[in-house]
């Protein structure tokens, strides 16, 4: 059993991890930001530590004792309202994890990049290995890209072992947003129309997974992309209505529509005062389209990959058990409660 720090215990990924190294044993101690993520972490079972991962004098000291740090906390966002704070957050403060955790004679720090920090080429498929193009389609993908750069740089300064793991679209209950959302959406009718695009999905749990085993085998200074299925969007939706039973025409709309309604759109919310949740960076990620490859994790770490039907499946249930859908699933479905 091992004493292990980490951030963002009082998320998405975070919080799932947080349960499954208690639930083996480990000592952990989570790293809060919030009042809602200290209640998140002690429901978990983990001793919590008020702090941010910009205050790394902080960081040092509750990481002392600790022999892995699980770096999962940052601001996940296409359509950021501060991008300034979302640089900070995900690349000054995953240097401040690495330096303190270099500090605390930790021996190594699982950082939970993003495979969109690969940066792959359009119509190409990513692997560990692809060469950057050279651009980003988002502020969100820079800050992971970048961030993974210098959390590798300080860990050769520093030798403290690093390990990235960089997953695709995280999918599965809780998860409401991203393609949990256009699911929930198409189960209620609402999704008007789409575009034709390539999705890459990941269980939630099978992240957890690859975040015990990367602790225990991943090779320092390597990245492990995670991604258990790469579908077309007319694929996905099929999935989804062959689970619930739903049938309904989804329109796919060309990009340069797309684009000009999330112009549109964006220019309307700014006049507003506020962000836009399909603003031009998220219709250039979904155009972009991402198609990985997660063979490396399974042939280094272990991983074993949930079907996506099963993860769509898990999403449904769920969604249904907390009333976000709000009409009757009729076919093959009915089972779904």
């Amino acid at each position: 059993m091992a004493q292990v720090f980490l951030t963002g215990g009082g998320g998405f990924i975070g919080g799932r991890l947080a349960a499954a190294l208690a639930a083996r044993g480990d000592t952990v101690v989570g790293l809060a930001r919030t009042p809602a993520s200290a209640a998140a972490l002690k429901a978990h079972g983990a001793a919590v530590v008020d702090g941010d991962v910009l205050d790394e004098a902080g960081l040092r000291a509750a990481m002392a004792g600790c022999e892995v740090v699980h770096h999962v906390a940052g601001v996940n966002s296409h359509c950021p309202a501060d991008p300034g704070r979302l640089l900070r957050v995900n690349v000054d403060g995953t240097a401040a994890v690495v330096r303190a955790a270099a500090a605390a004679g930790v021996r190594r720090v699982v950082f939970t990049s993003s495979a969109a920090s690969v940066g792959e080429a359009h119509g190409t498929v990513g692997t560990e290995d692809s060469p950057h193009r050279g651009s980003y389609l988002s502020v969100y993908d820079r800050s992971k890209h970048e961030s993974e750069q210098v959390a590798f740089r300080l860990a050769a300064e520093t030798g403290v072992e690093v390990v990235a793991l960089n997953p695709s679209s995280v999918q599965g209950p809780p998860r409401k947003g991203g393609n949990g959302a256009i699911i929930i959406a198409y189960l209620n009718g609402r999704l008007r129309a789409f575009v034709d695009t390539f999705v890459s999905v990941v269980d939630v749990e099978d992240v957890v997974a690859a975040h015990l085993l990367a602790a225990e085998r991943g090779t320092p200074g390597a990245r492990y992309i995670l991604n258990g299925a790469t579908i077309s969007s007319a694929e996905a939706l099929e999935i989804v209505a062959g689970l619930s039973g739903v049938r309904q025409r989804v329109p796919m709309i060309p990009a340069p529509v797309a684009r000009g309604l999330s112009g549109a759109v964006d220019v309307l919310f700014r006049l507003r005062g506020r962000t836009s949740p399909i603003c031009p960076a998220r219709v250039e990620t979904i155009l972009h389209g991402h198609r990985y490859d997660g063979s490396r994790a399974t042939r280094e770490l272990g991983v074993v990959y949930t079907p996506v039907e099963e993860t769509f499946r898990r999403t449904m249930e769920w969604a249904v058990a907390e009333g976000l859908v709000t009409r009757p699933l009729p076919g093959a479905a009915s089972n779904i409660r």
